[in-house]
């Protein structure tokens, strides 16, 4: 199991911010409050990822994305210390992201965003076109 890292408020704010605005240059796309430190990541009601500080006392920051089946698997056996398979819903695919290792690839996560919201809104927005 991974352990958790220092880290500060102010980084917890700053990646907060950061999400929102990745968030945000997605058609449609909006980062809304769960609760006193989640967003839920979301496409017309549809979730497709989670930002989460501190969840269920675990004193890490991280993402879970929606993902391709089999890619969480994957990226976890590629790179432990930075991604997990989530509780609950990895099972269904979905990818979890640490953002307090030491430095987060923001490149990287704003690309797992896009694919999340891509694997999210791909029916939801086709029914509008």
């Amino acid at each position: 199991m991974a352990q958790a890292r220092a880290r500060n408020k102010d980084t917890a704010a700053n990646y907060r911010k950061r999400v929102i605005a990745l968030v945000q240059t997605l058609p449609e796309a909006r980062a809304v409050p769960a609760g006193d430190r989640h967003l839920s990541l979301e496409v017309r009601g549809k979730r497709f990822g989670w930002f989460l500080d501190d969840h269920h006392g675990d004193g890490r920051l991280a993402l879970n994305l929606k993902a391709a089946r089999g890619m969480n698997r994957d990226m976890v056996g590629k790179a432990s210390e930075r991604f997990h398979v989530p509780k609950y819903i990895g099972h269904h695919g979905w990818l979890g992201v640490w953002l307090d290792f030491p430095q987060p690839n923001w490149s990287e996560i704003e690309k797992l965003i896009t694919d999340a919201y891509r694997l999210g809104a791909r029916k939801e927005l086709s029914k509008a076109q």
